[in-house]
């Protein structure tokens, strides 16, 4: 397994994460075939390779939180390896420019040809909603990345942003998409 380490998050405030509520009530809206009405819905799939070994590879560098680190975000978690209600401050930007988004896994897909997870947002993040990361190796041995995510602004600073917001957004989704 790929072990890329980052700064954990000090246990007390882990733990005041696990306990927040989610900032958006559709919980595990990723996980079903259409996402919840009213959000804005992102849907991106890329073919990353082929064969098992490039599968398992993803996997890992998407489990162990490789994705994030690779797009240049500050990781901040409370496990090296995603679970099953872990959670994680993600930061882009730096210095006072920076924003923290606090999340928390909602559940781990963990089946033989289909890996990943899914994380909701909680109080602190700029957006409310959720987003998922799963990579499939597909019967004819192509290995595809998929990014499922449905939100809504949750700050005045975010609502604000308006396109550029959705431009910052789509920007992170490419990156994430590239660095799987």
């Amino acid at each position: 397994m790929l072990r890329v380490t980052g700064r954990a998050l000090p246990r007390r405030e882990a733990e005041l994460l696990r306990r927040a509520a989610f900032t958006y009530d559709e919980v595990g809206g990723t996980h079903r075939r259409t996402t919840p009405p009213g959000y804005r819905t992102v849907r991106r799939s890329r073919e990353i390779g082929s064969g098992t070994e490039r599968f398992e590879q993803a996997a890992q560098t998407l489990l162990a939180w490789g994705m994030h680190r690779r797009t240049g975000l500050r990781v901040r978690t409370s496990s090296d390896e995603v679970s099953s209600g872990a959670v994680a401050i993600l930061r882009l930007g730096v210095g006072p420019w920076g924003v923290d988004a606090p999340v928390r896994v909602v559940y781990v897909v963990d089946e033989p040809w289909r890996r990943g997870f899914a994380y909701g947002t909680l109080p602190g993040h700029p957006e409310r909603g959720e987003e998922a990361f799963v990579v499939e190796l597909r019967d004819d041995d192509v290995v595809i990345f998929t990014i499922t995510a449905f939100s809504h602004p949750a700050t005045w600073l975010a609502h604000a942003g308006g396109p550029f917001t959705r431009a910052i957004q789509s920007w992170l989704t490419s990156r994430y998409l590239r660095a799987v």
